[in-house]
C-alpha cells in the first residue's frame, strides 16, 4: 500500500491534448500521473510510454501548455463531449496550483462544449460557479464502497468517502448534473444507494477489470471480492437498492 507526503513534479509541453476516446468523443488529460495512488488504477499502464520508474502514486508530470494548445485544438475540430479524465484525475491536489482543468473547463464553456467531469476530489467544488456556465455537463465522483478503512486500503491517497458524497450533494444542489461511478466495486459497496439518493441523477457500476491490485486482495484476506460470485452478489443487491430508490442506473458488467 502507498501513502506517500511527497511528491515528484515535472513541468512538460505536450504535442496535442484533444485526443480521441473510446469513452466519448474526446478527452483531455492536463496531468500524466496522479497524486492519488489508486492500487487498482488502470492508468499505471502509462508508465509504459513515460521515462518514469517512480511507483505510481509519487510522480504527475504537468502539461502546462494545455490552455494554449486547446485553444488552437478546438478551432480545427468538429464539436462533440470531452471527458475530463481519461488516465488521471483532473483534480488531484496539484491542479490547486496549475488550474489546468479550469483552464480548459474556461475555454470548453466559452465554445460550448459538451463536458463529462469524472473525479474523486472534492476540489471540484472550486469550480462550480464555472461549471453552472455549460449548457451541457455532468459531474461524477468515482465512490468505491462506504467503508472508509477499505477506502485507505485500495485508495490510499484519495478524499474521504465522506467528503466525495459531500461533493456530490453541493454540486447537485447547484442544479448540475451529477453521477456516481461505483466502479470498481468494493467490499462494502452495498450501502452507497442510500447515501448516494438525491445526490446522483444516475449510477454507473462495473466490476474489477483489471489486476494491478490483486496483490492488495491477498495482503487483506479479501480474496472473496475478487470472485465472480461477489460481483453477481454485489449487482443483485445494489440493483434492488437502486430500484427502490428509483435511481437511474447501468451495469457495465
Amino acid at each position: 500500500m502507498l501513502s506517500v507526503s511527497f511528491m515528484i513534479v515535472k513541468e512538460i509541453y505536450a504535442k496535442s491534448i484533444l485526443s480521441k476516446s473510446k469513452v466519448s468523443d474526446y478527452t483531455i488529460n492536463p496531468y500524466i500521473g496522479c497524486e492519488h495512488g489508486c492500487t487498482y488504477c488502470y492508468a499505471r499502464f502509462m508508465k509504459r510510454f513515460t521515462r518514469h520508474r517512480e511507483p505510481w502514486g509519487i510522480f504527475a508530470d504537468v502539461k502546462i501548455n494545455t490552455a494554449t494548445l486547446l485553444q488552437r485544438e478546438i478551432r480545427k475540430k468538429r464539436a462533440g463531449r470531452v471527458w475530463i479524465s481519461g488516465v488521471c484525475d483532473p483534480y488531484q491536489p496539484i491542479e490547486k496550483k496549475y488550474e489546468l482543468t479550469k483552464s480548459c473547463l474556461e475555454i470548453l464553456s466559452e465554445h460550448d462544449w459538451p463536458v463529462t467531469i469524472q473525479t474523486k476530489s472534492y476540489l471540484v467544488l472550486r469550480d462550480i460557479e464555472l461549471l453552472r456556465t455549460f449548457g451541457n455537463i455532468e459531474v461524477g465522483l468515482t465512490i468505491t464502497t462506504t467503508d472508509d478503512n477499505i477506502r485507505k486500503i485500495f485508495e490510499p491517497s484519495s478524499p474521504t468517502i465522506k467528503e466525495r458524497v459531500e461533493t456530490l450533494e453541493k454540486l447537485h444542489s447547484a442544479g448540475i448534473k451529477t453521477y456516481a461511478m461505483i466502479a470498481p466495486i468494493l467490499p462494502r459497496a452495498e450501502g452507497l444507494v442510500e447515501q448516494l439518493s438525491k445526490k446522483a441523477d444516475f449510477i454507473l457500476i462495473d466490476k474489477m477489470n483489471y489486476h494491478y491490485a490483486d496483490w492488495v486482495y491477498r495482503k487483506h484476506r479479501l480474496e472473496y471480492a475478487m470472485t465472480q460470485n461477489f460481483f453477481n452478489r454485489k449487482k443483485a443487491e445494489l440493483s434492488k437498492a437502486l430500484d427502490e430508490e428509483k435511481i437511474s442506473y447501468q451495469f457495465l458488467f
